[in-house]
């Protein structure tokens, strides 16, 4: 059996203070060390995090069954990227290919047959790609800075190509690291949102100021129902001050795609702050209330459903509108919630701009919600 002294690197002193500590073995680049806890978990987190940290590990607590019932390991902490991120570049790839397909095809109307014969058409759909990355890209590079400058082990943005109507779902990055304490907790969730919104507000900006395009008469020939995605608040506060139409009564007319990213921007900031499990919002309010967050989170998806519930009996709205969106959010919202937040090392309270700004956020927020995002109406 190896001895716990023989592993140089981990401060194994500051383990022993809360840690029986019985075997230690290294696993490739990672030290794991067998026993006995003294403390709870978190106590011991809190208690060893630091110096951990300080001589560059992350540390970790589960439970095994046998003589020896706790484990701790502890992993190099990463500083950095480590060589290309070819995963990141791949699907950011895919991504671009993903939305200029889906903006030439529905948003700049380019007929399939056209795009088949001439591929370089999709270029065209380039300003609807670079509004819709560019509001995603900047909302996680707000959590990938703010987790780099508080230390906290985080992933580049992974970016992920889907189909219509926007062609991506969306973007995340991994936390691997521990939280250290509520203030970064807060910083790295605050963060994506209004480096998001700013972004947002940007590109519906300059979408508002750039000319409308031409709708195709054989676009208008067609019949049956077609999708509206309905303006939220934010949106149209921003064109009554830019004085620009948000739609026209010409149907030959329709707005400027780059504004579609910003509705992409509002849509998903509305997503991102349920407060609920680690979703941005579960960050945020985990901090600024801690273990009462979950309390709030239990509340999260019976309210989607009440909503989805009213829309549909109460206003006639179909599954296929937003009945069925609220209807997935309210399901996916209960896993979140049921996985449960992120627990900071240090649950120090917050200080009070945090708060303020904790509550602002929630603010601006809610100027991207709207009870019917998305309607099906009679061409």
């Amino acid at each position: 059996m190896p001895s716990p002294d023989s592993v140089a690197g981990p401060p194994v002193d500051a383990l022993r203070s809360v840690f029986h500590l019985q075997e230690t073995r290294r696993d490739g680049d990672r030290v794991v060390f067998y026993g006995e806890s003294l403390v709870p978990e978190q106590m011991l987190l809190r208690e060893v995090w630091g110096a951990f940290r300080e001589a560059g590990y992350e540390i970790q607590v589960s439970t095994t069954r046998g003589p020896r019932d706790d484990v701790v390991v502890a992993r190099p902490a990463s500083n950095g990227i480590d060589g290309v991120p070819w995963k990141n570049l791949a699907l950011f790839s895919a991504t671009i290919v993903s939305t200029l397909i889906v903006g030439a095809l529905t948003w700049y109307y380019i007929p399939l047959s056209d795009l088949l014969a001439d591929p370089l058409l999709l270029l065209r759909a380039w300003p609807f790609t670079a509004a819709v990355l560019g509001v995603l890209a900047t909302h996680e590079l707000g959590h990938y800075v703010m987790g780099r400058y508080h230390g906290v082990d985080v992933s580049l943005p992974y970016v992920i190509p889907f189909i219509f109507p926007f062609g991506t779902l969306g973007a995340i990055i991994r936390m691997r690291g521990q939280m250290p304490d509520r203030e970064a907790l807060f910083d790295i969730g605050v963060a994506g949102p209004l480096a998001g919104l700013a972004a947002t507000i940007v590109v519906t900006a300059v979408g508002l100021s750039l000319p409308p395009i031409e709708v195709p008469p054989w676009a208008l020939r067609g019949s049956g129902q077609v999708i509206v995605f309905n303006n939220p608040p934010l949106l149209n506060l921003l064109a009554s001050l830019l004085g620009e139409p948000t739609e026209y009564a010409d149907p030959s007319v329709a707005v400027n795609p780059v504004i579609i990213g910003g509705w992409v921007g509002m849509f998903f900031t509305v997503l991102n702050l349920l407060p609920v499990g680690q979703l941005d919002g579960g960050h945020i309010l985990r901090a600024m209330l801690g273990e009462s967050q979950e309390r709030v989170a239990a509340v999260v998806p019976a309210a989607l459903f009440g909503i989805a519930a009213y829309l549909h009996y109460g206003l006639g709205y179909a599954l296929n509108e937003s009945v069925g969106l609220w209807t997935f959010w309210g399901l996916l919202s209960a896993f979140i919630a049921f996985k449960g937040p992120a627990n900071p090392i240090d649950d120090s309270p917050l200080d009070a701009p945090r708060l303020v700004v904790g509550v602002l956020t929630f603010a601006l927020g809610a100027l991207c919600f709207l009870l019917v995002p998305v309607e099906v109406m009679a061409a």
